[in-house]
């Protein structure tokens, strides 16, 4: 029986094809694979199962995966030592890995667990510089540069209308089969120390670009291009709209993602599994 190993993981996204392996380019999942592979000296190519499926260009700090492991293998990496083999495994993996990619940490998962599916709640953050004089080119890869002032209050009015349960197809890329109804936890706008504008966004699950779109829906009412009721008209019309534009996507950062108590993992994870719908 295979043993369920967590592992949670950083990276600069910016020269990843995004998350998920595709022949020929260069992608997180990929790089992680070959290098548990590497280390399980594996006959066969590892799957990943990953909590957010990241875009090319975008960054996480709190992204979490699951990859399951044959128990003797993942025994055998202890060696002579007496330390457990995830500490073993963290340590190797952080000396295989590019720089691109830290290794948080490495643990046996409980029961039950599912990277993606026992999640009950995601939290991105998106930045930009509304200052081309205060703009920092040492986190130009992970701030989006905007040339005019932001009106930071009338970008959190917007926001806030957008929150609670919904069908966000206006958000996002539709996929066949896949339901659109999300739960959108929180979404502000704050400007922080270093003079740049921060959104957090948290849901329980995000479609497909949902969060990009989200910022691209509301970033025009702080220009001023846009008033503060369009982006909830917008939801409430669950159909893509030439108003919003996605936003690039380097901005944006898997921050993190929150796990209900042990006993709870395996009921979350056929909760998840479910087909969403919009009560009545």
């Amino acid at each position: 029986m295979a043993l369920r190993i967590r592992v949670d993981l950083a990276y600069d996204g910016t020269a990843f094809s995004g998350w998920a392996a595709q022949p020929g380019r260069r992608t997180v999942e990929g790089t992680l694979a070959d290098a548990l592979g590497t280390l399980l000296r594996a006959s066969e190519p590892v799957r990943l199962t990953v909590a957010g499926r990241t875009d090319a260009g975008v960054h996480a700090r709190g992204q979490v995966a699951h990859v399951d492991v044959d128990p003797d293998a993942w025994d055998r990496l202890r060696g002579r030592s007496t330390r457990p083999p995830e500490e073993a495994a963290a340590t190797r993996l952080r000396g295989i890995l590019p720089p691109d990619i830290g290794i948080r940490a490495v643990r046996r998962a409980p029961e039950g667990f599912d990277a993606r599916f026992s999640a009950v709640q995601r939290r991105y953050r998106y930045r930009v510089c509304d200052d081309p004089a205060r703009a920092d080119p040492l986190r130009r890869h992970d701030t989006v540069l905007l040339r005019g002032p932001l009106d930071v209050d009338a970008m959190a009015a917007a926001a806030r209308a957008l929150l609670g349960l919904h069908d966000f197809a206006a958000f996002c890329r539709r996929r066949q089969g896949a339901t659109t109804v999300r739960t959108l936890l929180d979404y502000r706008w704050e400007r922080v120390a270093d003079g740049t504008v921060q959104a957090t966004v948290v849901a329980d699950a995000f479609c497909h670009s949902m969060v990009r779109a989200l910022v691209g829906a509301v970033v025009p009412v702080g220009e001023g291009r846009m008033p503060v009721p369009v982006p909830r008209e917008v939801l409430e019309g669950r159909a893509r709209d030439p108003r919003v534009k996605v936003m690039p996507p380097h901005g944006l950062s898997l921050e993190e993602v929150l796990y209900p108590p042990d006993g709870e993992l395996a009921a979350r994870a056929l909760e998840s599994r479910v087909r969403r719908v919009l009560p009545g």
